[in-house]
Formats: C-alpha cells, sequence, structure tokens
C-alpha cells in the first residue's frame, strides 16, 4: 500500500468519531444498502400501526434503527400527548403520537423517502393528485395555519397538507389555479 495514503487517512481515523458525529456506521451494513422507507399506507407507515406500542423500543424495532429516536410530551387540548420525534441529525423526519392505551394514534411524515403505495410523497404537486379543492380540501389550522390540508384519494386515514405561496389570508382557501402549484409538505395518518 502506498505510504502517501496511509498517511493521508491517518488523521481521518483519529478524529473521525468527533468530526462525524451525525454519520451512522449501522448505514454501511450490507443489510442497509437495499433497504427502503416505509410505506404510508391505510393501516400505518410499515409496519407501525395502531397496535404498535408508543415505546423506544418498538419504534427502534420496526424502524430498523434509521432514526435517532427522541421522546417528547406536550399539551394538546388540555391534555398531557407523548410523542416520539424520528431525527436523521437534527432534521425531525417522523413524528409518532400516542392515545389514552399508550398506542400510536397519529404519525406525521416529513421525510422526502417515504411515499405511500402509489408513489405520492413530499414534494408532490396539488394538481397531480386533484382537479378541486371543493368537498375535498379545507383549510390548516394549529400547526397547519397557512396551508391546506386534503383527504388523500387513497385513504381516509391519510390527510397531505400543501404548501405554497398565496397573498391572501390563512384563514381562507387559495382558489383551485393557485393550488395548482403547491405541493404536499407533511404527510399525516391518523388511526381514528
Amino acid at each position: 500500500m502506498n505510504i502517501r495514503v496511509v498517511l493521508l487517512l491517518v488523521p481521518f481515523l483519529l478524529t473521525g468519531c468527533s468530526t462525524v458525529s451525525n454519520f451512522s456506521f449501522s448505514s454501511l451494513s450490507p443489510l442497509n444498502w437495499f433497504s427502503s422507507s416505509p410505506t404510508l399506507s391505510d393501516s400505518g407507515l410499515g409496519d407501525i400501526s395502531s397496535a404498535t406500542p408508543l415505546d423506544e423500543g418498538s419504534l427502534n424495532k420496526t424502524l430498523d434503527g434509521d432514526y435517532r429516536l427522541r421522546k417528547g410530551m406536550g399539551i394538546s387540548a388540555g391534555q398531557t400527548v407523548t410523542f416520539f420525534e424520528a431525527m436523521d441529525g437534527t432534521n425531525v423526519k417522523l413524528a409518532f403520537y400516542a392515545n389514552e392505551q399508550g398506542k400510536v394514534k397519529r404519525i406525521e411524515v416529513m421525510d422526502n423517502g417515504v411515499k405511500t403505495a402509489v408513489g405520492t410523497k413530499l414534494g408532490t404537486k396539488f394538481s397531480e393528485l386533484y382537479e378541486k379543492a371543493f368537498n375535498v380540501c379545507e383549510v390548516g389550522i394549529g400547526d397547519s395555519a397557512g396551508s391546506v390540508a386534503c383527504k388523500s384519494p387513497e385513504s381516509q386515514r391519510i390527510t397531505y397538507i400543501f404548501s405554497g405561496e398565496w397573498m391572501g389570508s390563512s384563514s381562507i382557501m387559495p382558489p383551485d389555479d393557485k393550488l395548482r402549484t403547491w405541493t404536499i409538505s407533511k404527510m399525516i395518518w391518523n388511526a381514528k
């Protein structure tokens, strides 16, 4: 082996752990080379469904350790809510919320790699799925204020959050010709 190559690699090997803190060594495993992101469907996200306990062990097992999980608690409508966020570095890619029984009741998808069975994903245009917003979409509220929430044509449990440019009030639905260029910024699954 060429001594120059060895000398160039030594500093990287010595400092690699500290300089590559967001690198996941599990991604080097041959088992991960051909893996793909889970599919969002009527039953949930991959193997995560309304029967899945909302705990770190269950989520890690079904997500194959592809994300770093972070647990949190919040208040919604006066009730304490437990959730887990699936992180990729510092970015939240998935969020899981529990029902009263401690099972998954809501999944929010912000990961570009996650698709539905027909290939719908973040970035899909409104015009690729709908002709009109009437009777399918509503103005986003809460965290989705300023966006539009539309029921998926594939499943009544999936909602697409569309975002785009609109100079009007956030409480008014943009016209269909404006919505045509809006894209999915989040996908939400609800157990109901």
